[in-house]
């Protein structure tokens, strides 16, 4: 064996060692910075106490039918307005239903209208901003400009257009949410994409070869997913609110079916004398819009990288 030759061994020996331990480090950074994310959001109990609330709703919208044994339509003339009490925790309303059993059902109305819209506008938003910020150009003006247009309506009178179009119901209003919301997810999308576009692990697929397709879903949609994410726990609530305001109209459910909008409707002519009628209702949009936030304010914590 040559001099050359052992004093080359041990530098050959490290390298493998490096090279060994290189995985197991770069395995172990996620987990690392998931378990700093928790004990971020660990530290804002508002954070934890709204995820908590979001779960207890989604319980109910989902356990609906065991959590609520009465018929939230059936009609009991001798329990019109009845203040709350053992057999009706929440009271009754005017046509003697159970507004416990009916805010519990409207729950899962409100959840879905929120979580569906929301998907909708994801669904139609997210690959227009993709595209658009993508390939720019010619294309992004065209996508930008009609984005711009889609702005200049308000949001919630952009909704009750296209529900007095297309006709009352739950499913036009989820609908008009989620066109509603979709310029948003357009604007947001393409931002990202302009700057995650730029960045050199995007240039370095490029130049071994990467189409068009693979780029943007295998390296900068996934990079930009928990903005995406966030920006929903934020739209949720503001879609659950649209839901309501649209049922509260006449525009979305429509009786007898229990909707939190439409139980404020009836509630308001009875406001002295059974005030209990909109107390539950009320209560559950605020405390699910402000769940919704603050579990989103959570997640960002939870998920943004430049924090840690």
């Amino acid at each position: 064996m040559s001099p050359t030759s052992g004093r080359t061994s041990p530098t050959f020996g490290s390298t493998h060692a490096t090279v060994g331990v290189l995985p197991a480090r770069a395995a172990a950074e996620p987990a690392g910075r998931l378990r700093r994310g928790w004990r971020r959001v660990l530290r804002r109990p508002a954070s934890v106490v709204g995820g908590v609330i979001v779960l207890v709703f989604v319980v109910l919208a989902i356990g609906a039918p065991w959590i609520a044994r009465t018929d939230p339509v059936k009609a009991d003339w001798s329990q019109i307005r009845k203040a709350p009490s053992g057999a009706h925790p929440f009271g009754t309303d005017d046509l003697g239903r159970d507004n416990f059993a009916r805010v519990v059902w409207g729950s899962r109305i409100s959840m879905q209208a929120g979580v569906f819209s929301i998907l909708l506008a994801i669904t139609v938003g997210v690959p227009l901003g993709l595209v658009a910020g993508y390939y720019r150009g010619a294309l992004d003006q065209v996508i930008m400009r009609l984005t711009d247009a889609w702005l200049a309506f308000p949001f919630l009178i952009l909704a009750i257009g296209l529900v007095t179009i297309m006709g009352p119901s739950l499913t036009n209003a989820t609908i008009a949410i989620g066109l509603g919301a979709t310029p948003t997810y357009i604007r947001l999308t393409r931002g990202l994409v302009l700057s995650t576009a730029a960045e050199d692990y995007v240039q370095g697929a490029r130049a071994l070869g990467a189409g068009d397709v693979r780029l943007m879903g295998r390296h900068i949609l996934p990079n930009i997913f928990s903005s995406l994410l966030v920006q929903a726990t934020v739209s949720i609530p503001i879609a659950i609110i649209a839901e309501a305001v649209l049922s509260f109209l006449g525009l979305g459910v429509q009786p007898p079916t229990p909707s939190w909008g439409t139980m404020l409707n009836a509630a308001q002519q009875f406001l002295e004398s059974a005030p209990w009628m909109a107390w539950w209702p009320g209560l559950a949009i605020f405390s699910l819009t402000l769940s919704f936030n603050l579990a989103g304010d959570g997640l960002r914590d939870l998920l943004d990288p430049k924090d840690y």
